[in-house]
């Protein structure tokens, strides 16, 4: 059926039309569409104030990197544990059901900040960012096929870009809000310290700070839950794989076990997010350690970054109408693989803007990855996203593996060898990438 070859190749035949020749976007879904673009803004917003709170939380609560570093593992944790049970709840309910549990859940742990600033406990700021990502785990799952689905299969990878575009500024958004509304500007010395440990007012000192926190996730969660109820009363459509399979068989992960492009998308997604959420969450440290600059600096360096992801986005997808999704990815791993490693030989001014340039070239990732590991799947698509948004478990595990190496190296520079490592998996998954979908069942040869 028409449907399903709509589903199945996501990517296209270069034997079709060009992009150029497709529009990105059907007529009359364009209030589903940019509903579900702002989300994409919206989940970026927490994505990136938890790189302002692993150095506010070192602070406050005195942690070391490592321990720091566990503020990204209880927030994709969340990712991992709940990816899956949100796509066995939408493949029975649909996507917008996804949507609103996503963002009722995403409110609420906003709102657990409140509580958790109150008893002033490491622990419960952590469950909170876990109960946070849990509903954004519902927002990934259903948002990514949603958009890759709602249009020509042909242009699915440049319309998730585009999608996906929204996303970096909503990162922007989380750095600035915490860099000025989060980060007091006061850094103590040990001398300080000692001095308010001896007048007893270090402990105030603390809470002072551990509070400033609160304000920023209040106004998150409303708006979390305000967008819930908005596309609660908006009618959106039903995806083809909804309409052509619900009288059929539900796909299974088993089936999946046939799709090496599947299976290496997985992999490569992994070692993305590890590479992104790593190389975001010690640039703080990275830009104090090797330029020993004011963290209210850093902050705004860290803005920079992202504003860059962000440029790499929409210039990303505008490229895509010229240059196919794994050719673009294959060149910008390359690139980055050489700016890390000027970043881990160079820990200065140079090291760190060939840092700060990573965020341009890695902003193609995620979408394309995506867009590539769920193309051709038919009914498991569903699930198959779900398997795919699980491994940006990568940032829970990778993020204190490099704290780890850094304490051990007392090196920040010498913990970037992990995202190194990280982009040379997604150059390799790029490059082959054409290769492992001809080896699905039913694939077509694919042209250059």
């Amino acid at each position: 059926m028409a449907l399903n070859a709509a589903i199945s190749n996501p990517i296209g035949d270069s034997n079709d039309s060009s992009p150029q020749q497709l529009h990105m976007l059907p007529r009359g879904v364009l209030i589903p569409f940019t509903l579900v673009t702002a989300l994409f803004f919206l989940w970026g917003v927490p994505n990136n104030l938890n790189d302002v709170l692993i150095r506010q939380f070192m602070k406050s609560f005195s942690l070391t990197r490592f321990e720091a570093g566990l503020v990204q593992s209880a927030f994709y944790l969340g990712y991992f544990v709940l990816a899956m049970p949100a796509a066995l709840l939408m493949r029975r309910f649909g996507y917008k059901f996804g949507f609103i549990v996503g963002l009722v859940l995403f409110g609420s742990g906003a709102f657990l900040f409140w509580p958790a600033a109150l008893m002033g406990r490491y622990l419960y700021f952590l469950a909170a960012l876990f109960v946070i990502a849990s509903g954004l785990s519902f927002l990934e799952t259903a948002s990514n096929p949603f958009v890759a689905q709602l249009g020509d299969p042909k242009t699915a990878a440049q319309r998730l870009n585009f999608a996906q575009a929204f996303n970096p500024l909503g990162s922007i958004g989380g750095a600035l809000i915490g860099t000025v509304y989060i980060f007091s500007g006061t850094e103590l010395e040990k001398s300080q310290i000692s001095a308010m440990q001896a007048a007893h007012t270090y402990s105030q000192y603390l809470q002072s700070e551990t509070r400033r926190v609160v304000a920023p996730y209040m106004i998150l969660g409303g708006v979390a839950i305000l967008w819930a109820v908005l596309i609660a009363f908006a009618r959106f459509p039903k995806m083809a794989g909804e309409v052509t399979f619900e009288k059929e068989e539900h796909g299974h992960f088993r089936d999946l076990l046939r799709y090496p492009s599947f299976l290496l998308a997985i992999f490569a997604q992994f070692m993305y997010v590890g590479a992104q959420v790593g190389t975001w969450s010690y640039f703080i440290q990275y830009v104090q350690e090797s330029t020993h600059q004011h963290e209210m600096m850093a902050g705004y360096l860290l803005t920079g970054t992202l504003a860059a992801f962000g440029i790499g986005r929409f210039a990303s997808s505008a490229i895509m109408h010229y240059i196919r999704p794994n050719r673009l990815m294959a060149t910008y791993s390359a690139i980055n693989i050489l700016l890390v490693g000027i970043g881990i030989a160079f820990p200065r001014w140079i090291g760190l803007w060939a840092i700060f340039l990573t965020s341009f070239f890695m902003s193609v990732m995620f979408p394309n990855i995506f867009a590539l590991g769920i193309d051709g799947l038919g009914r498991n698509t569903k699930i198959a996203a779900s398997f795919i948004v699980m491994a940006i478990v990568g940032g829970a595990i990778l993020t204190p593996l490099m704290g780890l190496i850094s304490q051990s190296a007392h090196s920040i520079a010498i913990a970037y060898i992990v995202p190194l490592a990280c982009y040379c998996t997604v150059g390799l998954f790029s490059a082959f990438w054409r290769k492992l979908k001809q080896s699905n069942p039913d694939a077509k040869a694919i042209g250059d």
